[in-house]
């Protein structure tokens, strides 16, 4: 199964993570399949490719409450379903 998830980088007591597509059995730090942005909560700043989010939700991927909440603002359920509807 495949989530999407965070992945901590940057700097000791300055973090930045990614929002990675990754299998559920894999550790935080580990292969990813495919980055799909990133999140900075100290600069309160988000990147998303919302195609590659959509593919991976789409075939069934799962987002992590908080990748849910940052996608949530980022509005790609609202292209999700107007996908769907097609």
């Amino acid at each position: 199964m495949v989530k999407l998830r965070l992945k901590r980088c940057g700097r000791k007591q300055r973090a930045i993570y990614r929002i990675v597509a990754i299998d559920v059995r894999s550790r935080r730090e580990g292969r990813d399949l495919r980055k799909v942005g990133f999140y900075d909560p100290i600069k309160n700043q988000t990147y998303s490719n919302v195609p590659a989010i959509l593919y991976f939700l789409e075939k069934g991927a799962q987002p992590t409450g908080t990748v849910h909440d940052i996608s949530k603002k980022a509005e790609v359920f609202k292209e999700l379903r107007i996908n769907q509807t097609k």
